[in-house]
């Protein structure tokens, strides 16, 4: 098992290097460079479908900090697996409620989860677009109470989390 781990960990933190290096083309204007970022997310969400059935959400306990992070970044990009999506969300809520897994990286990934679903964001970490060069979040469940939702889970409150964009 401690080999497995050991495997899965560099097996982790390789796939979101390479989300890191490809990710400059999720919007491209070549379809080809958009068709492989997808290629490559929805490898990446099979793969950690496999890795949840077989060991749950994994944690920096069970593979180490970069690693964890690494899955985080994987759930939060198979935006077009929403199965692979709402099972990361199940998995890393029991893993926040037992202390665990971070509240912050939960929170964008509900989002995201909401936002793909079609349904309003609690946290506002999700950016529609840009309108008079600022960005402008999905819409939002409690807009008035964002920034108070955000600190809750430790994330900076929009305007200056908006502000490192521009």
């Amino acid at each position: 098992m401690t080999h497995n781990v050991a495997a899965l960990a560099v097996e982790l933190t390789d796939m979101a290097a390479a989300d890191h290096r490809t990710a400059v083309h999720a919007n491209s204007d070549d379809p080809a460079e958009q068709l492989a970022w997808r290629r490559l997310t929805a490898r990446h969400g099979d793969r950690l479908g496999e890795i949840m059935a077989e060991y749950g959400w994994p944690t920096a306990e069970l593979v180490g900090e970069e690693a964890a992070r690494a899955a985080w970044l994987i759930a939060q990009h198979a935006d077009r697996q929403l199965d692979i999506q709402r099972r990361a969300l199940q998995l890393m809520q029991q893993a926040v409620s037992a202390g665990v897994a971070g509240p912050r990286e939960l929170a964008f990934l509900r989002d995201r989860t909401l936002v793909n679903e079609g349904r309003q964001q609690v946290y506002g970490t999700q950016i529609a677009g840009v309108k008079d060069g600022a960005p402008v979040p999905w819409p939002c469940e409690e807009p008035e109470r964002v920034d108070e939702l955000r600190a809750t889970v430790g994330i900076e409150p929009f305007d200056e989390y908006v502000a490192r964009f521009s």
